[in-house]
This record gives C-alpha cells, structure tokens and sequence, in this order.
C-alpha cells in the first residue's frame, strides 16, 4: 500500500521534469491521509492542483471521521462502486520523491524510504473526485427574509492505486503504488482503456530505513528521509 510519501523537489524543477506550465507547493517530508497535497488532475494536465488524500466520491455523505480509501487496488478498480467512475472519468497523478514502506526487521517493523535510484522525482497513478454537500438554510428566515443558503466547502479529493509489488517491493510489503514516468503518466491521463499500465513496474529503485518519527504524521521535517543505517 501506499500510506505516506514525499514531495521535496522544488516546483519549478517539477515542472520542468514533467512539462507543466504551473507547479505551485510546499514541500512535505510526510505526506499522510487527509492532508492537502498536490496533484496532476486530467482536467488540468498542465499544472499542479491540490486534494485531499482520501477518495469521497460525489455519490458519498461526505469526508468521514476515520479516513477515506487512501488506496485502490488496481485489480477491482471496475467493480468497486467507490472507484469505478473515477477510474473511467477521473484520473490524476501524484508527483512524489519517494514514499515509505515498513519493512519486517526483528521483532518489529522499520520504516525505510523508497526512492529512484537517480533520486528523480515520479509519479503515482491516482483517481479524484468533487464532492459537493446539500446547501441548508442558515434559519434567518425566522426574521422574514427567507434565509440565504450557506453553502459547505466543496471537498475535492484523492486515492492512490495499488497493484501487485515488483521484485524489489517484495521484501517491504505485499502492495505497491503503481508508479509512472512522464510518458506512462501522460498515457494514464488520456488512455480510453489504461489497464495496461497498472501492471508492476520494474522501476530502478532504492531503499534505506530511516527514523520513527515518520510514524507521526504530524513530524514533518527533511531529516526524515535520511537514513539512520
């Protein structure tokens, strides 16, 4: 699965890695379910846009209190009612440094980030939605004017597919993200039919465990990606 990630390259070097003409972020050492994190969606291909990271489809009741699927499996994105028009209608990618997996070590599980071997940035293949809430009355009506409508804020959102681990994830965990270049990303974005690309990568990628405290979303600082081995 993909539970938390980084995205530290500066905009302006994003941009140009993936031919954008706007990229606008604060860099994250610890990207978590819920937060506000940048994105490529399929209506805007040539800029970075922000959702939150937890999918709440248009048909929902809104953002629940435990968080929304951070994660979609890649083998039942067609049957699942939550991903299924998404998937057809509502693609985007994540642009990231790298993620973190807990791999098995002793007794316990040590956190290691995952990242290019070149140390470039990537992509992770995602689905968004908008979800609008019911206009209510703001009870003014009770003073003769009939009420003005208020309006809740509009929560446009993100999950991250997953599919099968490739031979170098196998070690940390059972799931892995699906990962993209620049072409496969443009190809997720536009493909009628982009299944094919939800296979298992053989990315060159690297791996080194690092500190605990990324267990606590709420650290969020660059020694989190140094190595502690």
């Amino acid at each position: 699965m993909c539970g938390r990630y980084a995205l530290f390259t500066e905009p302006d070097d994003l941009a140009a890695a993936f031919d954008l003409t706007e990229a606008t972020y604060e860099p994250t050492y610890n990207a978590a379910p819920s937060e506000e994190l940048p994105v490529i969606l399929d209506e805007s291909p040539e800029r970075v846009a922000s959702a939150r990271w937890g999918l709440v489809p248009s048909w929902s009741d809104g953002p629940r209190e435990s968080p929304d699927p951070i994660n979609a499996r890649a083998e039942t994105l067609t049957e699942k009612r939550h991903f299924r028009e998404a998937y057809r209608e509502r693609r985007c990618l994540v642009p990231v440094d790298g993620f973190y997996e807990w791999g098995a070590d002793g007794g316990g599980k040590t956190p290691h980030f995952v990242s290019r071997a070149d140390g470039e940035p990537f992509l992770l293949a995602g689905l968004w939605e908008t979800w609008t809430p019911e206009q209510k009355q703001t009870g003014l009506g009770e003073f003769g004017s009939g009420g003005p409508s208020r309006q809740a804020d509009t929560v446009r959102s993100f999950t991250v597919v997953t599919t099968e681990p490739n031979d170098f994830l196998t070690d940390y965990h059972h799931r892995m993200a699906v990962i993209l270049d620049r072409e496969a990303g443009q190809r997720w974005l536009t493909a009628d039919d982009p299944q094919g690309l939800l296979e298992p990568r053989d990315a060159e990628l690297q791996a080194w465990p690092v500190s605990e405290a990324v267990n606590d979303p709420s650290n969020d600082r660059p020694g989190l990606v140094e190595s502690v081995s």
